[in-house]
Protein backbone atom coordinates (compact mmCIF):
# COMPACT_ATOMS: atom_id res chain seq x y z
CA UNK A 1 0.00 0.00 0.00
CA UNK A 2 2.17 2.37 0.81
CA UNK A 3 4.66 1.73 -2.55
CA UNK A 4 1.36 2.44 -4.38
CA UNK A 5 0.75 5.81 -2.49
CA UNK A 6 4.10 7.00 -3.84
CA UNK A 7 3.64 6.17 -7.53
CA UNK A 8 4.94 9.43 -9.58
CA UNK A 9 1.47 9.32 -10.93
CA UNK A 10 0.66 11.31 -7.34
CA UNK A 11 2.68 13.95 -7.68
CA UNK A 12 1.91 17.33 -7.71
CA UNK A 13 2.16 19.51 -10.84
CA UNK A 14 4.59 21.17 -8.54
CA UNK A 15 6.34 17.94 -7.60
CA UNK A 16 6.09 17.45 -11.48
CA UNK A 17 8.10 20.92 -12.08
CA UNK A 18 10.33 20.10 -9.25
CA UNK A 19 10.89 16.77 -10.57
CA UNK A 20 11.60 18.13 -13.88
CA UNK A 21 14.40 21.52 -13.14
CA UNK A 22 16.18 18.83 -10.84
CA UNK A 23 16.57 16.91 -14.01
CA UNK A 24 17.19 19.51 -15.91
CA UNK A 25 19.83 20.58 -13.72
CA UNK A 26 21.78 16.73 -13.33
CA UNK A 27 21.85 16.73 -17.06
CA UNK A 28 23.62 20.06 -17.12
CA UNK A 29 26.11 19.00 -14.84
CA UNK A 30 26.53 15.56 -16.45
CA UNK A 31 27.47 17.10 -19.78
CA UNK A 32 30.00 19.89 -17.66
CA UNK A 33 31.74 17.07 -15.68
CA UNK A 34 32.28 14.32 -18.12
CA UNK A 35 34.58 16.17 -20.55
CA UNK A 36 36.12 17.81 -17.33
CA UNK A 37 36.47 14.25 -15.92
CA UNK A 38 38.50 13.05 -18.98
CA UNK A 39 40.38 16.48 -18.92
CA UNK A 40 41.83 16.04 -15.70
CA UNK A 41 42.29 12.06 -15.94
CA UNK A 42 45.24 13.00 -18.02
CA UNK A 43 47.41 14.84 -15.44
CA UNK A 44 46.01 13.32 -12.40
CA UNK A 45 45.11 9.95 -10.81
CA UNK A 46 43.33 11.61 -7.88
CA UNK A 47 40.38 13.01 -10.02
CA UNK A 48 38.41 15.43 -8.05
CA UNK A 49 35.27 15.54 -11.02
CA UNK A 50 33.63 12.43 -9.76
CA UNK A 51 33.35 13.17 -5.83
CA UNK A 52 32.36 16.77 -7.48
CA UNK A 53 29.74 15.21 -9.34
CA UNK A 54 28.19 13.21 -7.12
CA UNK A 55 28.29 15.80 -4.27
CA UNK A 56 26.30 18.32 -6.99
CA UNK A 57 23.86 15.23 -7.86
CA UNK A 58 23.35 15.22 -3.71
CA UNK A 59 22.52 18.56 -3.56
CA UNK A 60 20.62 19.39 -6.46
CA UNK A 61 18.59 16.26 -5.15
CA UNK A 62 18.00 18.58 -1.30
CA UNK A 63 19.82 16.42 0.34
CA UNK A 64 21.51 18.60 3.83
CA UNK A 65 24.47 16.67 4.90
CA UNK A 66 25.67 17.09 8.73
CA UNK A 67 28.84 14.66 9.60
CA UNK A 68 29.85 13.17 13.46
CA UNK A 69 32.59 11.30 14.26
CA UNK A 70 36.19 11.70 12.78
CA UNK A 71 36.42 9.86 8.97
CA UNK A 72 39.24 8.52 8.12
CA UNK A 73 41.43 10.29 4.83
CA UNK A 74 43.14 7.59 3.30
CA UNK A 75 42.86 4.16 2.96
CA UNK A 76 39.65 3.71 3.70
CA UNK A 77 37.05 1.04 3.37
CA UNK A 78 33.50 2.17 4.36
CA UNK A 79 30.69 -0.30 5.65
CA UNK A 80 27.25 1.23 5.73
CA UNK A 81 23.58 0.67 6.01
CA UNK A 82 22.02 1.18 2.54
CA UNK A 83 18.51 3.64 2.40
CA UNK A 84 18.06 5.10 -0.95
CA UNK A 85 19.80 5.95 -4.57
CA UNK A 86 20.99 9.28 -2.49
CA UNK A 87 23.37 7.27 -0.21
CA UNK A 88 25.82 7.28 -3.05
CA UNK A 89 25.79 10.68 -4.33
CA UNK A 90 25.91 12.00 -0.61
CA UNK A 91 28.42 9.66 0.37
CA UNK A 92 30.53 9.86 -2.52
CA UNK A 93 30.49 14.03 -2.29
CA UNK A 94 31.39 13.52 1.73
CA UNK A 95 34.55 11.73 1.54
CA UNK A 96 35.49 10.92 -2.13
CA UNK A 97 34.99 7.20 -2.34
CA UNK A 98 34.38 4.93 -4.84
CA UNK A 99 31.48 1.96 -4.32
CA UNK A 100 32.03 -2.20 -4.50
CA UNK A 101 28.98 -3.51 -6.92
CA UNK A 102 27.37 -6.83 -7.45
CA UNK A 103 29.05 -8.43 -10.71
CA UNK A 104 25.35 -8.01 -12.30
CA UNK A 105 25.58 -4.37 -12.86
CA UNK A 106 28.58 -4.48 -14.86
CA UNK A 107 25.83 -6.53 -17.76
CA UNK A 108 23.97 -3.15 -18.30
CA UNK A 109 26.54 -1.16 -20.54
CA UNK A 110 25.50 2.08 -19.47
CA UNK A 111 25.44 1.98 -16.14
CA UNK A 112 28.48 -0.06 -15.89
CA UNK A 113 30.16 3.24 -17.94
CA UNK A 114 28.63 5.23 -15.31
CA UNK A 115 30.09 3.34 -12.20
CA UNK A 116 33.59 3.27 -13.97
CA UNK A 117 33.75 6.99 -13.62
CA UNK A 118 33.75 6.69 -9.73
CA UNK A 119 35.85 3.63 -10.37
CA UNK A 120 33.53 1.26 -9.10
CA UNK A 121 35.18 -2.14 -8.17
CA UNK A 122 32.55 -5.25 -9.04
CA UNK A 123 32.84 -8.22 -7.16
CA UNK A 124 31.55 -11.96 -8.13
CA UNK A 125 30.06 -12.47 -4.64
CA UNK A 126 30.34 -16.59 -4.94
CA UNK A 127 33.47 -16.93 -6.96
CA UNK A 128 36.20 -17.47 -4.51
CA UNK A 129 38.13 -17.92 -7.41
CA UNK A 130 38.26 -14.36 -7.85
CA UNK A 131 39.00 -13.30 -4.46
CA UNK A 132 42.71 -12.19 -5.28
CA UNK A 133 41.80 -10.28 -8.32
CA UNK A 134 39.36 -8.64 -5.94
CA UNK A 135 41.84 -7.43 -3.27
CA UNK A 136 43.57 -6.21 -5.70
CA UNK A 137 40.90 -3.75 -7.61
CA UNK A 138 40.43 -2.97 -3.72
CA UNK A 139 43.83 -1.59 -3.25
CA UNK A 140 43.92 -0.32 -6.87
CA UNK A 141 40.51 2.16 -5.76
CA UNK A 142 41.35 2.78 -2.63
CA UNK A 143 44.67 4.44 -4.38
CA UNK A 144 42.75 6.07 -6.22
CA UNK A 145 40.03 7.84 -4.92
CA UNK A 146 41.04 7.16 -0.61
CA UNK A 147 37.85 5.15 0.01
CA UNK A 148 35.83 2.66 -0.93
CA UNK A 149 32.47 1.77 0.37
CA UNK A 150 30.14 -1.29 0.66
CA UNK A 151 26.93 -1.81 1.56
CA UNK A 152 26.73 -5.28 3.51
CA UNK A 153 23.20 -5.44 3.26
CA UNK A 154 23.58 -6.69 0.13
CA UNK A 155 20.26 -4.09 -0.73
CA UNK A 156 18.01 -1.17 1.03
CA UNK A 157 16.37 -1.13 4.04
CA UNK A 158 14.00 1.21 5.65
CA UNK A 159 16.68 3.23 7.62
CA UNK A 160 15.12 2.37 11.23
CA UNK A 161 17.16 -0.73 11.66
CA UNK A 162 19.29 -3.54 9.94
CA UNK A 163 19.16 -6.15 7.41
CA UNK A 164 21.70 -9.01 8.12
CA UNK A 165 25.27 -8.03 7.01
CA UNK A 166 26.17 -10.45 3.97
CA UNK A 167 29.88 -11.50 5.22
CA UNK A 168 30.05 -13.01 1.07
CA UNK A 169 30.27 -9.29 -0.66
CA UNK A 170 33.33 -9.06 2.49
CA UNK A 171 35.43 -11.65 0.58
CA UNK A 172 38.01 -8.80 -0.49
CA UNK A 173 38.84 -8.51 2.88
CA UNK A 174 39.59 -11.54 4.76
CA UNK A 175 42.04 -10.91 5.39
CA UNK A 176 42.23 -7.13 5.32
CA UNK A 177 45.38 -5.79 3.06
CA UNK A 178 47.46 -4.11 4.97
CA UNK A 179 47.35 -0.52 5.41
CA UNK A 180 43.99 -0.57 4.91
CA UNK A 181 41.44 0.72 7.86
CA UNK A 182 37.96 -0.96 7.93
CA UNK A 183 35.19 1.47 8.95
CA UNK A 184 31.53 1.13 10.17
CA UNK A 185 29.49 4.31 8.62
CA UNK A 186 25.62 5.28 9.72
CA UNK A 187 23.70 7.14 7.58
CA UNK A 188 21.01 8.70 9.80
CA UNK A 189 17.89 10.17 7.47
CA UNK A 190 16.57 11.11 11.50
CA UNK A 191 12.68 10.57 11.54
CA UNK A 192 11.94 11.07 7.81
CA UNK A 193 13.85 7.42 7.02
CA UNK A 194 10.78 5.89 6.25
CA UNK A 195 9.65 8.39 3.91
CA UNK A 196 13.21 8.60 2.19
CA UNK A 197 13.58 4.80 1.94
CA UNK A 198 13.08 2.58 -1.14
CA UNK A 199 11.52 -1.02 -0.07
CA UNK A 200 9.31 -2.83 -0.40
CA UNK A 201 7.35 -3.28 -4.39
CA UNK A 202 8.48 0.57 -4.87
CA UNK A 203 10.00 0.54 -8.30
CA UNK A 204 13.68 2.77 -8.15
CA UNK A 205 12.73 4.97 -10.73
CA UNK A 206 9.26 6.28 -8.78
CA UNK A 207 11.43 6.51 -5.58
CA UNK A 208 13.90 8.70 -7.73
CA UNK A 209 10.89 10.71 -9.10
CA UNK A 210 9.55 10.61 -5.73
CA UNK A 211 12.88 12.27 -3.78
CA UNK A 212 13.43 14.80 -6.68
CA UNK A 213 9.76 16.41 -6.12
CA UNK A 214 10.19 17.07 -2.40
CA UNK A 215 9.63 20.25 -1.18
CA UNK A 216 11.80 19.42 2.26
CA UNK A 217 14.87 19.12 2.00
CA UNK A 218 16.42 15.50 2.84
CA UNK A 219 18.02 15.90 6.20
CA UNK A 220 21.13 13.21 6.32
CA UNK A 221 23.44 12.60 8.91
CA UNK A 222 26.44 10.76 8.34
CA UNK A 223 28.53 9.01 11.35
CA UNK A 224 31.79 7.94 10.88
CA UNK A 225 32.20 5.10 13.36
CA UNK A 226 35.31 3.99 15.29
CA UNK A 227 37.52 2.15 12.95
CA UNK A 228 37.36 -1.73 13.56
CA UNK A 229 40.10 -3.39 15.06
CA UNK A 230 41.90 -6.54 16.88
CA UNK A 231 39.76 -9.37 17.02
CA UNK A 232 36.86 -7.70 15.01
CA UNK A 233 39.53 -8.03 11.97
CA UNK A 234 39.69 -12.47 12.12
CA UNK A 235 37.30 -12.64 9.51
CA UNK A 236 34.67 -11.45 6.92
CA UNK A 237 32.49 -12.78 9.31
CA UNK A 238 34.13 -11.29 12.41
CA UNK A 239 34.24 -7.49 10.26
CA UNK A 240 30.53 -8.07 8.98
CA UNK A 241 29.33 -8.70 13.23
CA UNK A 242 31.39 -6.00 14.41
CA UNK A 243 30.26 -3.58 11.47
CA UNK A 244 27.04 -4.55 12.10
CA UNK A 245 27.13 -4.37 16.03
CA UNK A 246 28.49 -0.87 15.69
CA UNK A 247 25.87 0.64 13.53
CA UNK A 248 23.27 -0.71 15.10
CA UNK A 249 24.23 0.99 18.59
CA UNK A 250 24.66 4.05 16.64
CA UNK A 251 21.18 4.14 15.03
CA UNK A 252 19.90 2.88 18.69
CA UNK A 253 21.26 5.96 20.67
Amino acid sequence: MAAALAMPRTLSPLGWLRVSSRLLAMVLLLLVCVPLHFLFRLFTRHNLIPRFFLGAIAWIAGVEIGYRGEKVHRGAFLLANHVSWIDIPALAGATGTAFVGHDGLASMPLLKWLCALNDTVFVARHDRASVAVQVAAVRTAISDTGALTIFPEGTTSDGTGLLPFKSSLLSALDPPPPGIAIQPVLLDYGREAADISWIGEEHGLDNFLRILARRRPVRLTVHFLPVLAGDQLASRKAIAQASREAILRELAG
